[in-house]
């Protein structure tokens, strides 16, 4: 029987607050992240990521005090991320009611915390996140992919979106793993918050090169979408924002629509 396919609500939090823009940018005020953690857990979503969006540019811990609001409002799986820069930072916020932790930038940036991470908490409890942007100008030595845009490669940023690596997503995807990275969340830079569908393609990509979960993140829009990218796209599960912060297409409207279309969700 094929493992069911998760939805993911994500809290993009600033400070305090729930925030949502368009490719990064233009943040709008959402909501408050404790309220809207509870109504997603009541909602029956099958997990929950918090996100500190401006804690690693800043180079800031995470405010903690946020967490632990959220971590006692709900009953479902919760992931993390954002600022986390060492062991220390990592068993802070699993103490403070985290079940996964998400790292990014500091992975980019120190590979071998993806490791140390591992060796502490398991594979299990790391997430690595990447935030992609496609570039369409070729490059020696890059995974390049055919796509309805023509051939290109994807690449990784770092700090929020804000500063471009060079390395590639699908190489830096094989070597997170082999570093021990227990699940990749896979967001799209040029699709977050269009809500014009996840980028199939990227996620694909990513998912025929790792052998461990992929959650696709940027561009959710209708239920058809979700189902495109958990069947095309062979994601594990879909994350998504705006879609469910808005009340446009509920969790529960979402998990029916995939049901109804056969693919393997909780009920």
């Amino acid at each position: 029987m094929p493992l069911a396919k998760r939805i993911i609500p994500c809290l993009d939090v600033d400070h305090g607050k729930v925030v949502k823009g368009v490719n990064f940018l233009q943040l709008k005020h959402a909501g408050d992240p404790v309220e809207m953690a509870k109504r997603y857990s009541d909602d029956q979503a099958d997990e929950l990521v918090f996100l500190d969006i401006t804690a690693s540019h800043e180079k800031r811990d995470i405010m903690r005090q946020y967490v632990e609001r959220v971590a006692d409002a709900i009953n479902i799986p919760f992931t993390v991320g954002g600022g986390i820069r060492n062991v220390s930072d990592a068993r802070n916020i699993l103490c403070s009611g985290a079940d996964k932790v998400s790292i990014n930038t500091a992975a980019v940036e120190k590979p071998m915390l993806i490791t140390e991470l591992s060796d502490v908490f398991g594979r299990q409890c790391i997430v690595v996140a990447i935030d992609v942007k496609c570039n369409l100008t070729p490059a020696e030595g890059k995974v390049t992919v055919q796509t309805s845009k023509g051939p290109v490669w994807f690449e990784v940023t770092t700090y929020g979106g804000r500063k471009a690596t060079g390395i590639d997503a699908i190489a830096w995807a094989l070597q997170a793993e082999k570093l021990g990275a227990g699940e990749f969340l896979i967001t799209s830079m040029d699709k977050d918050g269009t809500e014009s569908g996840f980028d199939i393609e990227l996620t694909c990509a990513i998912s025929e090169h790792v052998h461990v979960p992929v959650i696709a993140s940027g561009g959710a829009g209708l239920p058809q979408h979700f189902y495109d990218v958990l069947t095309t796209g062979k994601a594990d599960a879909a994350l998504a924002a705006s879609v469910f912060h808005y009340n446009k297409y509920p969790v529960p409207i979402i998990k029916n629509y995939l049901h109804k279309t056969g693919v393997p969700i909780r009920q």
